[in-house]
This record gives C-alpha cells, sequence and structure tokens, in this order.
C-alpha cells in the first residue's frame, strides 16, 4: 500500500505502522500492535497517544484493559479538516504579526551608532573606515571644507587621494569660498576628483563627509574632532543638502 497520502498529511512512519496495524488487527491490546506494527515497547504508547489525539483511533475498556482500535478512515478526512482550519488561523496570527515586525525590523534599521574620535589621528582613523567599506566605483561627498587647513593636513590629503585613485573611488567636494585657489587646482590634479567652491560665501570651521550609510562631523581646529554616525536617514538628508549645494556650485576654472 502506498502510504505517501498519510505522510503528505503529517503522520510519522511510527505513527503509520500503528495505524495500518490497527485497521488489519481491529481491537487490540498494545502487545499486538507492537508485533505487527514493529514498533519498540518503549514508543508504543506514545505514538498511541498522538494518533489519539488526531481523533483517528480510539480505545475501550475491557477488564481494566485498554483496547485500541482504528476509527472508520473517513476520520482521515476529519483530521485534515482540522489541520487546514489550524493553518487559516496560524496564517491570520501571521498576518497581524508581519506589520509589527515590518515596524519592528525598520525600527532596527534607523538605530544609530555614533563614535568620536579626537586628535588629527582620529581622522586619520575615519578615512581608514571609510577606504574599509567603499567599492571601485563608488562615490564620497565633503561638504564645507575649511579654507584654513594646517599643512600636515594638505600632504596627509596628497597621500589620500593617491589612495583614494588606486582603489578607484571617486569623490565630490565642496570648499568654503576663502578657500586658496591653489587648493582646489591640487585637488582637481587628481583623478575623479571634481572639487568646487560652495555657492555661498559661508565659512565654518567644520566640514561634513558623507558615503553610504555614514555621515562624519568634522572639527580641524586645535582639537580636531570627528563624530561618526551611521544612521541610513540621517546620511539621506545630508546627502540632500550636499546635492542641492552642489547643484548651485560651478566646475573649478
Amino acid at each position: 500500500m502506498d502510504t505517501k497520502a498519510l505522510q503528505n498529511i503529517g503522520l510519522s512512519d511510527g505513527e503509520i505502522r500503528v495505524y495500518l496495524a490497527l485497521i488489519k488487527l481491529g481491537p487490540s491490546t498494545t502487545g499486538p500492535i507492537t508485533d505487527k506494527s514493529r514498533v519498540s515497547n518503549s514508543k508504543i504508547y506514545h505514538i498511541l497517544e498522538k494518533l489519539l489525539q488526531k481523533g483517528i483511533i480510539s480505545y475501550i475498556i475491557k477488564e481494566k484493559t485498554r483496547y485500541y482500535q482504528a476509527e472508520d478512515p473517513s476520520k482521515l478526512k476529519d483530521y485534515v479538516n482540522k489541520k487546514e482550519k489550524e493553518f487559516e488561523e496560524q496564517k491570520k496570527a501571521i498576518d497581524k504579526l508581519i506589520p509589527q515586525l515590518q515596524i519592528q525590523q525598520q525600527t532596527e534599521k534607523t538605530k544609530s551608532e555614533t563614535q568620536i574620535y579626537k586628535g588629527f589621528k582620529g581622522i586619520q582613523t575615519i578615512a581608514d573606515h571609510m577606504y574599509a567599506v567603499l567599492k571601485k566605483g563608488d562615490v564620497f561627498y565633503n561638504l564645507g571644507i575649511p579654507s584654513k587647513q594646517e599643512e600636515k593636513y594638505h600632504s596627509y590629503w596628497d597621500e589620500d587621494h593617491r589612495k583614494r585613485i588606486k582603489l578607484g573611488i571617486k569623490c565630490q567636494m565642496l570648499f568654503n569660498f576663502q578657500t586658496p585657489k591653489k587648493v582646489l587646482e591640487n585637488r582637481n590634479s587628481y583623478k575623479d576628483c571634481d572639487a568646487r567652491y560652495m555657492p555661498f560665501p559661508i565659512e565654518t570651521p567644520s566640514w561634513i563627509l558623507i558615503y553610504k550609510n555614514t555621515t562624519v562631523i568634522v572639527l580641524q581646529s586645535d582639537e580636531p574632532m570627528a563624530i561618526e554616525i551611521q544612521n541610513k536617514q540621517i546620511t539621506d538628508s545630508f546627502k540632500q543638502y550636499f546635492e542641492a549645494f552642489w547643484k548651485l556650485s560651478k566646475p573649478f576654472k
């Protein structure tokens, strides 16, 4: 007999063997059921209990002894209908749960991770983080780069651009209005770097680095500091500000 249909409705191999043994035996105690089904004594009571719960077997008591028997095979259909009803209830429960899970997932996505780095070395660490994330063809954006920087910064940026070019990464940079032309000439001399003046005469001591899901606010003062924020919504917001300024800016000549 092909028992695949019984497997498909969720009966285990042991349950199938015990059920078929009862179909053939009629009302029986556990001994003959064990022999006929070839199920071990240690498992027989557990399997019989499972079949009782499914409603496809029952038992009667004679002289204080249980006699198990298979119900009419039509009870299998009742069992399937019960499973279908339970499945529909589970689907409804999942339908209610999905929006809650989606909200939770979105909440997790919008959580921020913020790190603060101090000193010139800290700013170098920020750059290392960026190059560990960006791939060939990616772009990073700088907004509001100060007009005055110590010479050590210019030397470092020269090294940084050579590293960027080697990795195949591009950049767009907006400098404060008072930045010497020679600085922009230098930056634009590097491959895939488009450096421009801000479209408004704004002078700020800090600048913003934007890439992927990360925003970095850098303060190049006597005590340099960088705040690295990993948050997609925040970064998308700053990216929109950058794009608005960029559209108003002009290519450097």
